[in-house]
């Protein structure tokens, strides 16, 4: 109870300064009683130190003191013993410092224990016996041994009381240490007669408050004389030790003498030290005074012992003497490395001098030995500052980067300045945590990928693909398909993406032949807040398939009309008969075209250019080769499958028209056409062939008429057949490609939806053998003239420059050569019908026809749009330039300025020179109509 009342009276002093608090409690306090209002003496919240994780940190491992957060307070954990913590030393207190983070501080506090008279004065044994000589003279000194009282201060020994005090008084001295020696004076001569044995009580009383005691017995035995007691050389020796010296040390020897001899001379010597270490550390010789080590010496735990030594010889006379031993400090420590507060994760945007870590370091030795030094490993973006009292942070001191290095293991160093010198390391792992600084990457600057055209909707194509340096949510990447078009069409009609795993999509079935590539970007945007991002251009190339068969542009194939090409029977071997033209609209190898001749109605007489398409006899052509000579050539590609087209090639052999009509007017038609229009079409082709025929016939009479001139002409119901001179024939005729060209003309009774095309090139003479059309001619106005002067003279002349075409008018690669001063052919001329007459005969005709069928609408003029784009005018000779007549030197053109300078001349050379001719009238040009009709539509020539 009283206990109790000391700790409400007990004052608590309460020291503040910059970052320091002190407080004094009393020792022996219950657990969880106040120490202090740490918060309100730091001016502090209670709030911070809750956030701030406020705890205590101790150098020792027994903690007794507690922090409470909630409240600010400090608390007694454990019941400290001021005896058992401080011992001696005064004044007896705790040092403490409690940390708080974010932001990192610190506070010293101390904490000063106070004694209470919590122990009473004790001996080391409970009796002391002695054996004194009866002549002992008075003022004999007999030395007792200390009480020990752990207590300080007033509750330290205070007295000593000796009872009864009838041979003996008690003396008391003080030693410059502030321990008193005890000494039991005699001050009456003794008498063993009268009493043998004497028993005093030693008691010794404290000054605390109650006061306490402690007895001890002594026995005192009265024995004979001695009356010379030892004498130590000095009364204080002092010597040096270094720690950590061995067991068996010999620290020092003290020296005693006794005047006495015998055995009242021999002396006995023994150390008396009690309550200490002294005795566990060191002992002494009884004979020799050697003083030894025989335990461990520690600079850190002792730095000086004070050894109380006993010379006694056996008459009991005793000399007393003390032994100061300093122990010397040796470099045994290593620094300590205490880890008081520290992050474990750091955001790699943490900015410069981001306090990481507080480190304590302690080192028990002193002097240089304690000196200490601290360093971490380099290469690492932190450095170690120090601070105050052997405090260190470990900060920041460049920009963190988690992409070059998402973990760091920092090796803290300490050493000190002994010889040799110690240190001691501790390693701290510190992860950086990751913040979205990093845009994906692709793996390619630009992508380029290849798609088989014809493909199924959904097929995967490729995969781009991003890499994101960050980590986690900030390095998960989505691919997102910008916005942009080809060809006006959105691209996401053509291709998807696929957001998690990159992977392109055809969105529809690619054709080679409508697009052959598209460009488009790709996006990839990480999971980051905010977002980054980058993109890419993807390029997609169609690759082509063969999927297109070849298609023939020459000859052009009609469903009614029948085609031939006339082959002379004396043509040599290797004359051009004509040349197959197709084209495919694929590319590469799959347009890539062989010409074969499939079959023929005499194989040894016709052969197929296996490139070229170009049909040429093999064999000199004979009298008894067949006039109707029907091949069928077939195109192929070199695709995979490959794919054909055929087309049948009528050859006639024969020297003259009539027998070639004879031949093929036999022909069977095409018997898929709609009967309603093969009616409509055999009706116009009649009527047009009676009116083409009624004018043929009107000309030709005028003609007769006013040339004076008697003609037999082929009356049939055929066209008239012109009589051609053999020797007249064309003699530039060197070339591989046909010679001349015809027109086809193709009218119906709508004729604004029909077709009027130019036909491929022939040979030297092609006929239109079909009943159901009529063919016509251009009509040149010059000619016409000439023809109606009345005045021309009947004497025909050679034929002029104009009346005979070169090798580079002709079509095809093989006119190439040649030129306007190529010779003209040469010799009489025969007096059957010229070819001027017939020339004239001709053109009037056409002429008459073309007047008479001009209400039928204009026709067309060129090829037709059905064909691929890829084709053009290019691939076949321009039909429209000349015309030329079959079996003459003549070449009729459709150029005004050729035609007008043709005229001239001409007229210059047949018409007398008194008179001129009249100005050509230029051609009216046919209108050509883009007209798109469906394969199945017959088309008539």
């Amino acid at each position: 109870m009283t206990r109790q009342v000391l700790l409400f009276i007990c004052v608590l002093s309460v020291g503040s300064g910059l970052g320091q608090v002190s407080y004094t409690i009393p020792e022996e306090m219950a657990k969880g009683s106040l120490v202090g209002n740490i918060a309100h003496d730091l001016g502090l919240q209670t709030k911070r130190l809750t956030s701030g994780k406020a705890r205590i940190f101790t150098r020792d491992s027994d903690q007794y003191i507690e922090l409470n957060r909630e409240r600010g307070v400090l608390l007694v954990k454990e019941r400290i013993d001021r005896e058992a913590l401080c011992r001696q030393t005064t004044p007896c207190a705790l040092h403490l410092q409690i940390i708080l983070e974010n932001p990192m501080e610190f506070y010293t506090v101390t904490v000063q224990i106070n004694d209470i008279n919590d122990n009473a004065p004790t001996f080391e044994k409970n009796e002391m016996r002695f054996k004194i000589s009866e002549s002992a003279v008075i003022g004999a000194k007999f030395v007792l041994k200390r009480a020990v009282d752990l207590d300080v201060g007033i509750n330290d020994l205070k007295s000593y009381e000796l009872k009864p005090t009838d041979n003996f008084s008690l003396k008391l001295h003080n030693n410059a240490d502030g321990n008193k020696n005890v000494e039991m004076v005699l001050q009456k001569p003794l008498d063993r007669e009268k009493q043998e044995q004497i028993s005093l009580v030693l008691t010794a009383v404290d000054g605390g408050e109650p006061q306490m005691s402690g007895t001890m017995l002594i026995v005192i035995t009265v024995l004979d004389a001695n009356d010379n007691a030892p004498v130590f050389t000095q009364q204080t020796y002092k010597a040096t030790v270094t720690e950590n010296s061995p067991k068996g040390t010999v620290v020092a020897t003290v020296t005693a003498s006794d005047a006495d001899q015998g055995s009242n001379g021999r002396i006995t010597y023994s150390i008396t030290n009690t309550l200490d270490d002294v005795g566990r550390v060191f002992e002494v010789n009884e004979e020799t005074g050697e003083v030894t080590l025989i335990g461990n010496v520690d600079f850190e735990e002792s730095r000086n012992y004070q050894i109380n030594l006993l010379a006694s010889d056996e008459g009991g006379l005793t000399d007393s003497c003390k032994l100061i031993v300093d122990v010397l400090d040796v470099n045994d420590n290593k620094p300590e490395i205490n880890i008081m507060s520290k992050s474990t994760v750091i955001s790699e945007d943490a900015k410069l001098n981001t306090v990481v870590t507080m480190i304590n370091i302690e080192d028990r030795d002193s002097g240089e030995n304690g000196n200490m030094k601290c360093f971490i490993n380099d290469d690492i973006p932190f450095t170690l500052k120090a601070s105050t009292n052997n405090f260190y942070s470990l900060v920041t001191d460049s920009d963190l980067d988690r992409e070059r290095a998402s973990e760091y293991n920092i090796s803290v160093t300490c050493s000190d300045e002994g010889v040799p010198s110690l240190s001691s390391s501790v390693t701290l792992t510190l992860q950086i945590s990751d913040v979205n600084d990093n845009a994906p990457v692709f793996e390619r600057s630009s992508y380029e990928a290849y798609i088989v055209e014809n493909n199924t909707p959904g097929l995967s194509i490729f995969t781009v693909r991003a890499r994101d340096a960050d980590w986690n949510q900030n390095a998960r990447v989505s691919y997102i398909l910008e916005d942009s078009s080809v060809n006006g069409v959105p691209v996401s009609t053509y291709v998807s993406v696929s957001a998690d795993s990159g992977v392109i999509h055809a969105v529809r079935s690619f054709d080679y032949e409508q697009i052959k590539d598209f460009h488009f970007r790709v996006k990839a945007q990480d999971g980051g807040s905010p977002p980054l991002s980058s993109n890419v251009s993807v390029k997609i190339m169609i690759q082509d398939q063969n999927d297109n068969p070849p298609q023939i542009l020459y000859p052009v194939q009609t469903g009614g009309s029948v085609v031939a090409e006339m082959v002379p029977r004396s043509a040599d071997v290797g004359y051009l008969v004509t040349k197959v033209v197709a084209v495919d609209v694929d590319s590469g190898q799959n347009a890539w075209l062989s010409y074969k001749l499939q079959k023929a109605t005499d194989r040894a007489l016709f052969e197929v250019g296996l490139q070229n398409g170009e049909i040429r006899t093999i064999r000199q052509v004979t009298d008894k080769d067949v006039v109707k000579q029907r091949l069928t050539v077939i195109v192929e590609d070199n695709g995979q499958p490959s794919r054909s087209a055929t087309v049948i090639v009528n050859v006639a052999v024969a020297d003259s028209f009539p027998e070639v009509l004879s031949e093929f007017t036999d022909f069977p038609h095409d018997k898929e056409y709609n009967d309603n229009l093969t009616f409509y079409l055999v009706l116009a082709l009649a009527v047009v062939s009676f009116l083409f025929i009624t004018c043929l016939v009107v000309i030709i009479s005028v003609k007769i008429y006013r040339w004076r001139q008697s003609r037999v002409l082929y009356h049939s119901s055929l066209p008239v057949i012109p009589y051609y001179p053999p020797r007249y024939s064309d003699t530039l005729g060197t070339g591989t490609l046909p010679h001349v060209y015809n027109y086809e003309v193709c009218r119906t009774t709508d004729s604004r939806r029909s077709d009027c095309k130019f036909g491929g090139a022939g040979s030297q003479n092609v006929l239109i053998m079909d009943p159901s059309s009529t063919g016509t001619m251009q009509r040149i106005q010059s000619e016409k003239s000439i023809l109606d002067e009345p005045d021309s003279p009947l004497e025909q002349k050679p034929p002029n420059n104009d009346w005979r075409f070169t090798q580079g008018q002709r079509p095809g690669p093989s006119g190439a050569t040649g030129g306007p001063e190529v010779a003209m052919g040469t010799g009489p001329w025969p007096q059957p019908p010229t070819e001027a007459e017939q020339l004239q005969a001709l053109m009037a005709a056409a002429n008459e026809v073309s007047e008479a069928t001009a209400t039928l609408g204009p026709g067309t003029m060129g090829l037709s749009t059905r064909y691929s784009p890829q084709f053009t005018l290019q691939h076949v000779p321009d039909y429209r330039q000349n015309v030329y007549i079959p079996g003459s030197t003549a070449t009729l053109t459709s150029n005004p300025q050729q035609q007008q300078a043709t005229a001239q001349q001409a007229t210059q050379q047949a018409l007398p020179p008194p008179q001129a001719s009249a100005q050509p009238e230029p051609p009216k040009a046919a209108q050509t109509p883009a007209s798109k009709k469906k394969s199945t539509k017959k088309e008539k020539k």
